[in-house]
């Protein structure tokens, strides 16, 4: 399975109180798990940067992860930008 990272940013308008974040990250959670069930989440985490999420995915159909990031950004009211990811090892050994 390749490896995708989804850096999100979240709009101003996307919650006005952070405990709504809770509820909309649940209700954007469980859309993709309906909608993409090619895409398995590995991991999230909250950052204090550029970016307020970044998701860890893999998925064999990136078709299927752009629809992911895709309802991220229209149900989570979210910028997204999505990247592939080469593990490391795997990324010395085409060199």
């Amino acid at each position: 399975m390749a490896t995708y990272v989804i850096l999100s940013r979240f709009s101003p308008e996307a919650f006005r109180d952070p405990k709504d974040f809770k509820k909309l990250a649940e209700e954007v959670s469980a859309r993709i798990k309906s909608e993409c069930p090619g895409v398995r989440w590995k991991a999230s985490y909250a950052t204090m940067g550029r970016f307020d999420v970044v998701d860890l995915v893999e998925s064999d159909d990136p078709k299927q992860v752009s629809k992911a990031a895709m309802i991220i950004h229209a149900y989570g009211h979210s910028t997204t930008e999505t990247l592939p990811a080469t593990p490391w090892d795997e990324f010395l050994a085409l060199l």
